[in-house]
């Protein structure tokens, strides 16, 4: 008796919320606060602006002093000579003028990239905000191997 009066409680309440949910039939809409709203538009219109991600660069050398702004272009220029691939930066962080190579997602690319240049250019890894390469269509392309349903 205990366990019919409790199912007939429960069915009672379960199709009590239930039935509001199949009464609305397809439609519905969703309100929402208008400060809400603007915040998600300027966060994506920062995202629009800002065009880098974290990632990690290796520093190959820092000048200060008489003549360090030039001594930094000439080592970009002559690292740029030897890896044309790869993109060379230099970044003026007061009193100092950094060279900073390349545009790495990990550590281990980084490190890898470290261990190829690192005979000729003494350098450590570091992380830094990076220009990442823009998809490209291959990136998004099916693979051959599926096939489509």
């Amino acid at each position: 008796m205990k366990t019919l009066r409790a199912a007939i409680f429960l069915i009672f309440n379960f199709s009590f919320f239930i039935a509001p949910v199949f009464s609305q039939g397809s439609r519905f809409s969703v309100t929402g606060d208008v400060a809400v709203n603007a915040m998600v538009e300027r966060h994506v219109e920062f995202n629009n602006r800002v065009k880098t991600i974290p990632g990690f660069r290796v520093q190959i050398a820092s000048f200060s002093g008489a003549n360090s702004k030039n001594s930094a272009f000439s080592l970009r220029d002559r690292f740029v000579i030897d890896y044309p691939a790869v993109q060379a930066y230099i970044v003026f962080d007061e009193p100092n003028f950094k060279v900073k190579v390349g545009d790495f997602r990990t550590r281990l690319e980084a490190y890898a990239f470290l261990q190829q240049i690192k005979e000729v250019y003494k350098g450590y890894i570091i992380k830094d905000n990076i220009n990442p390469e823009p998809p490209t269509v291959e990136d998004y392309a099916p693979d051959d191997l599926e096939e489509e349903f």
